[in-house]
């Protein structure tokens, strides 16, 4: 029976030749020699998140929701608070939802004067916003725009939400007449979030 046999090798063309196919590798190491080995190689990660803000008042997707206030013809501006109606929770009432990864988040609510009915105007002072999350309040509603709210984060994570419902106060008599609707005759209140 005829043997081939390889020709000697040194230990460290062996090595070489073992060490040969790992170059190709971000990192690699060989270890060699008698008794317990240990070879150790590191990887590097990366995670990229990006920065986002999401404000939500009333129904999810493009709806907008309505409040209506009717006050009883014996009541007009006698000061009793008037609950109102509609709203995605119903009873004047919408949800609200602010949620971001960039820090404290600043709210504001904007809109285009006073409520009118074409001739005559109500100040939007005398709707108020009551909220179930004092960690989420509104802001307070003016003709024009409000103050800011900070709704803070932690961890740099705001995560918050709240039911926020309507009051007309009823505290001036005004001519009759049927004020704001459906963006028409300053009916409408614009929500902003906004971080850094």
């Amino acid at each position: 029976m005829s043997k081939t046999l390889l020709p000697k090798m040194g230990a460290a063309a062996l090595v070489a030749v073992l060490a040969a196919p790992l170059g190709a590798y971000a990192e690699s190491n060989l270890a060699t020699g008698n008794g317990a080995l240990s070879a150790n190689a590191n990887v590097d990660f990366q995670i990229t998140i990006p920065k986002f803000l999401s404000l939500r008042v009333g129904t999810v997707g493009a709806t907008i929701d309505m409040v209506s206030f009717n006050v009883p013809a014996a009541n007009v501006g006698n000061g009793t608070p008037v609950a109102g109606t509609g709203g995605n929770v119903g009873g004047g009432a919408v949800s609200a939802a602010v949620l971001g990864n960039s820090g404290n988040v600043s709210l504001q609510a904007t809109t285009g004067g006073a409520i009118s009915d074409g001739t005559d105007t109500i100040a939007w002072s005398q709707i108020t916003t009551a909220t179930s999350n004092p960690s989420l309040a509104a802001p307070v509603l003016a003709n024009g725009a409000s103050g800011i709210v900070t709704v803070n984060a932690v961890s740099g994570v705001v995560n918050q939400s709240a039911t926020w419902t309507y009051s007309y106060t009823n505290s001036a008599v005004v001519p009759a007449g049927t004020y704001g609707g459906v963006n028409v005759n300053n009916g409408r209140v614009t929500y902003t979030a906004s971080v850094p």
